[in-house]
C-alpha cells in the first residue's frame, strides 16, 4: 500500500517549467515550442504558472532515441536554412511560404522592425516529399499564376496555426471564445460581443498569442499587425467561429458580472444586424498593412522577446476587469 501511495505521489508531483526544460534537455525556446505544439503537456498549478508532471517528463526521457527524437520535432528554420534544406532557392521558398504551402511555427521582429518567420524542419520535409514538381525546374504556369496572384500568407496561415494549438489545449468553452477573440481587433470585438460583462471576461482570459515582450512602441506595432486578422473574409471566418464559441460558453455557464446586472442580449451576427443601444464600446484603430518585407541580416538574434497589448475594458469596468484578471 505504501509503495502504491509512493508511485501515486510521483506521477502526480509537478516541476517548474525551467527545470523540465533541464531534464529533457531543451532550451528554453525550444521548450516553450513544444509546450506551443503539445509535444510536452503541462498542468495549471496555484498561481496561474504552468508546471510539468514528473509523468510527463518520464514519457519523454524513456522515450526510443531521446533526447534527439524530441528536438527534431522542435527544429525550427529560418528561409536560409529551410531553403537549403529543401534544395531550392531563397526565392523559390519564398514565394512558396507567402503562397501559404506550409505555415510558420513562430517569428520575432528583428532590429529593423521586420517580421522573421521560422518554419518547423519537419513540415518542410513532409511538403517537400510530397510536392517534388514544386522545387525543381519551371513552375507550372497556371500554377505560378496561383502564387504570384496570392496576397502574403504567412501571418494568417501562422494565426490559424496558432488558434488551433490554444483551442485545442482547453475544454473551457469561455477560454475556446477568448482564444478566437485575440485574433479580432478590439472594434471588431466589441461589435462581435456586445455585452460589456462577456466582452471583459473574455478579454481577461485573452491568450498571448505571440508570447514576445518589446519595449519598442514600433515593435508592437509589427506583433499587433501579425496577431491580428486584416482581410475581411478572415475576420468574418473568426467572427463566424466566435459566435459559435459563444452560444457553447453560454450554454455551460454565465460571464461573471456584478450583482444586480442581467445578461444583454446575444452577440450580433457578423452579417450584420442591430446592435442594442446604450452599450459601451471600445473602439480602437484597426490593424494596419500587413508586415514588413522579411529581412534576416547576419547577427541578427532571434531569442528576442516582445509582448502584447490588451484592449482596455469600457471605462465603467476597468477596476472590476482588474479584479477578474486577478482571479482569472
Amino acid at each position: 500500500m505504501a509503495v502504491q501511495e509512493c508511485r501515486e505521489r510521483s506521477a502526480t508531483a509537478t516541476v517548474a517549467c525551467g527545470r523540465a526544460a533541464r531534464e529533457l534537455g531543451l532550451k528554453s525556446r525550444e521548450f516553450e515550442l513544444a509546450v506551443q505544439l503539445g509535444h510536452v503537456r503541462t498542468v495549471s498549478a496555484p498561481g496561474g504558472r504552468p508546471r510539468v508532471t514528473r509523468e510527463e517528463i518520464e514519457r519523454h526521457r524513456s522515450g526510443e532515441g531521446f533526447p534527439e527524437s524530441l528536438r527534431n520535432r522542435l527544429w525550427a528554420v529560418g528561409t536560409a536554412e529551410a531553403a537549403q534544406l529543401m534544395g531550392v532557392s531563397p526565392a523559390r521558398f519564398a514565394r512558396l511560404a507567402k503562397a501559404g504551402c506550409f505555415a510558420p511555427v513562430r517569428f520575432y521582429v528583428n532590429r529593423y522592425r521586420a517580421v522573421v518567420w521560422h518554419y518547423l524542419a519537419a513540415d518542410l520535409v513532409e511538403f517537400a516529399d510530397a510536392n517534388p514538381e514544386l522545387l525543381t525546374g519551371r513552375t507550372p504556369p497556371g500554377l505560378r499564376l496561383e502564387l504570384e496572384g496570392r496576397d502574403d500568407q504567412r501571418a494568417r496561415s501562422w494565426r490559424t496555426r496558432r488558434l488551433g494549438q490554444l483551442t485545442g489545449r482547453t475544454a473551457d468553452p469561455w477560454e475556446q471564445a477568448a482564444a478566437v477573440a485575440a485574433v479580432l481587433a478590439p472594434d471588431q470585438l466589441a461589435d462581435a460581443v456586445p455585452d460589456p460583462y462577456e466582452r471583459a471576461y473574455v478579454s481577461a482570459l485573452r491568450p498571448d498569442l505571440a508570447g514576445i515582450r518589446s519595449d519598442s512602441a514600433a515593435a508592437r506595432e509589427v506583433i499587433e499587425r501579425v496577431t491580428l486578422a486584416v482581410d475581411a473574409d478572415e475576420i468574418g471566418r473568426h467572427r463566424e467561429r466566435l459566435a459559435l464559441a459563444l452560444a457553447a460558453a453560454r450554454e455551460a455557464r454565465t460571464a461573471p458580472r456584478p450583482d444586480g446586472h442581467e445578461p444583454a442580449g446575444p452577440a450580433r451576427e457578423p452579417d450584420g444586424g442591430v446592435r442594442e443601444e446604450g452599450r459601451s464600446d471600445h473602439l480602437a484603430a484597426g490593424p494596419g498593412p500587413g508586415p514588413e518585407q522579411e529581412r534576416e541580416p547576419k547577427g541578427t538574434a532571434g531569442d528576442q522577446e516582445a509582448g502584447r497589448d490588451r484592449e482596455e475594458a469600457p471605462a465603467g469596468l476597468r477596476a472590476w476587469l482588474r479584479r477578474l484578471r486577478r482571479i482569472a
